[in-house]
């Protein structure tokens, strides 16, 4: 029985760890082939050694703009096509209002927005060079509401992502080209623990996690993450294009937080 993704090419940026790693995994067991974006090569291979035959290596900082363009290239180039993108990478470094300036909001933005936009842009050329569809599942935040005091600016590239993927969806529906944002939640990723442990939380702070922030008990894993990834990168999902989905594990809009009821 032919796997989900059998023939099917999809490069992760940011799959060097966290979400962009166990999306890369659980691509690979579904008959995908895989390219691996890193922020720098070394990492990227570490990764494909990691996760096996299937995967190849791609670095670059998406803070330039030439990298988006270029990954997509050397995917076409390593796999003979491109049939999936998934925009996963990004940084969430912590900014009030008072610290917010241009480099700040340049940095964010031309990696978490301009990035996602770029890389789309040189999948769909690719997409229509082949003369096949092609789908494109972007990370997104739920912070992209709102978002915390000291998330200002991170909060703002992320919401501009639901605009590009309802925008893109639109006017590219007929070519059978779909996209999806999904906001993610609070995940349980390495870069996570650091910036928390960073902040002064003891070394369990996962295990004391208070219900109205994961009801579960616990924060979502990059692998329950990954499963809604590929759902959306697979044929599965069509003909639907240009949803927001929130994957948390509570209600985003019009929850009431029953803890302090």
């Amino acid at each position: 029985m032919a796997k989900r993704f059998s023939g099917h090419v999809i490069l992760v940026t940011g799959g060097s760890s966290g979400i962009g790693f166990a999306t890369c995994r659980k691509l690979l067991a579904e008959g995908a082939k895989v390219m691996v974006h890193g922020l720098t090569l070394a990492e990227a291979r570490d990764a494909v050694r990691r996760l096996g035959r299937g995967a190849k290596a791609v670095g670059g900082d998406l803070g330039n703009p030439k990298t988006c363009a270029r990954i997509v290239t050397a995917t076409v180039k390593a796999f003979g096509r491109i049939d999936g993108l998934a925009n996963n990478a990004g940084i969430y470094p912590r900014h009030s209002i008072e610290q917010a300036d241009e480099e700040v909001f340049d940095r964010l933005f031309h990696i978490n927005t301009r990035a996602p936009l770029l890389c789309a842009k040189a999948a769909i050329e690719a997409f229509r060079a082949q003369k096949s569809p092609g789908s494109i599942v972007t990370i997104g935040s739920i912070n992209g509401w709102m978002g915390l005091s000291e998330l200002v600016v991170y909060s703002m590239s992320k919401g501009a992502l639901m605009t590009m993927t309802r925008n893109l969806a639109n006017s590219l529906a007929s070519e059978h080209i779909r996209l999806t944002c999904l906001n993610v939640g609070w995940t349980a990723t390495e870069n996570e623990n650091r910036t928390q442990l960073a902040e002064g939380r003891p070394l369990d702070w996962m295990s004391k996690l208070p219900k109205s922030s994961a009801p579960t008990g616990k924060l979502l894993d990059p692998s329950e993450i990954a499963a809604h990834v590929c759902f959306w990168l697979s044929p599965e999902s069509a003909p639907v294009t240009g949803q927001v989905y929130e994957a948390e594990q509570f209600p985003i809009i019009g929850r009431l937080n029953t803890q302090e009821m």
